[in-house]
């Protein structure tokens, strides 16, 4: 029997963009643009001769669409399935991690050579996102999450507890002995720390220490994390920020941790699939990973 279908192509950016409800995150998914996106499901709606979006402040699916969204995606699955079934044995897949940026860039980036010189034989590929990705759907192996460790169907392993100290360059450090002092000094600020409420602000951390500033603090915003890390190194204030993100720079002696540190109820999670967490390239890096985080 011959079956007449739209491209396939278009297919799965639709299956994509419905079950995301964003072209961006289909985008991202696929590889490739919001405009390859929008592009391919306007195709698709030109041959079918229906409408598949409502296109608004918010994108959502119309009432055929919403109907057939899930029959595509178990179809997709199905397909991935017999497409794995074809060639068990083909060449090794990639370990793919996600990990928030942060975490990826400055603290797990500078031990995977570690990991790789362990083993040679796991090609791992590491991606950055604060977004929660679906494992399952989105091909990742392990995740890496800072939270509650509340993540339902997963299977979760604490790594470390987080705590928030302010930090200086030794030079700044030595003219910081006193509360009272940093009062009067310009402090960095993160921007995006909008989306954790237990990250305190500078003047509610000052407040918590029994700090009353005489005057307006000096606050110098950046964009996220890690510039506020590198902004702390360049010497231009001092930072609040995660211990973890920190914690090569202070072993070196390159920042010095100004007064004790405030430990947060979140913390760093492993997670990944329950049903996959025992495949040797998992197993590895699981092992790997809670190593490293005994001995730094």
């Amino acid at each position: 029997m011959r079956r007449r279908l739209p491209p396939l192509r278009a297919l799965h950016a639709f299956e994509a963009a419905a079950r995301h409800l964003s072209f961006a995150r289909a985008a991202e998914e696929l590889g490739v643009t919001p405009a390859a996106i929008s592009q391919q499901i306007k195709q698709l709606e030109d041959i079918l001769g229906v409408t598949l979006f409502h296109r608004g402040a918010r994108l959502s699916l119309t009432r055929p669409a919403a109907l057939a969204a899930p029959e595509f995606s178990d179809s997709f699955d199905r397909l991935a399935s017999a497409v794995g079934r074809l060639a068990p044995d083909g060449p090794a897949k990639p370990l793919v991690v996600s990990a928030p940026p942060a975490f990826a860039g400055r603290w797990l980036v500078p031990r995977l050579t570690r990991f790789q010189e362990a083993h040679p034989g796991i090609d791992l590929h590491l991606s950055a996102t604060l977004r929660l990705v679906d494992l399952d759907r989105e091909g990742v192996d392990v995740a890496i999450r800072y939270g509650s460790g509340r993540y339902p169907g997963l299977l979760v392993e604490r790594l470390r507890l987080e705590e928030v100290i302010a930090v200086a360059v030794p030079r700044l450090a030595a003219s910081l002995g006193e509360l009272s002092d940093l009062t009067r000094a310009t402090l960095l600020v993160n921007e995006s720390m909008g989306w954790d409420t237990a990250f305190p602000t500078w003047p509610g951390w000052l407040a918590e220490m029994g700090a009353v500033p005489e005057e307006p603090l000096k606050l110098r915003p950046f964009g996220d994390a890690s510039l506020v890390v590198e902004a702390a190194l360049a010497g231009l204030g001092a930072a609040l920020v995660w211990r973890t993100l920190v914690s090569d720079e202070l072993s070196s002696g390159r920042l010095v941790a100004l007064f004790p540190g405030r430990p947060l109820a979140s913390a760093y999670h492993l997670v990944c699939l329950p049903d996959r967490a025992e495949s040797p390239a998992i197993r590895a890096f699981r092992d790997w990973i809670k190593g490293e985080v005994v001995t730094t």
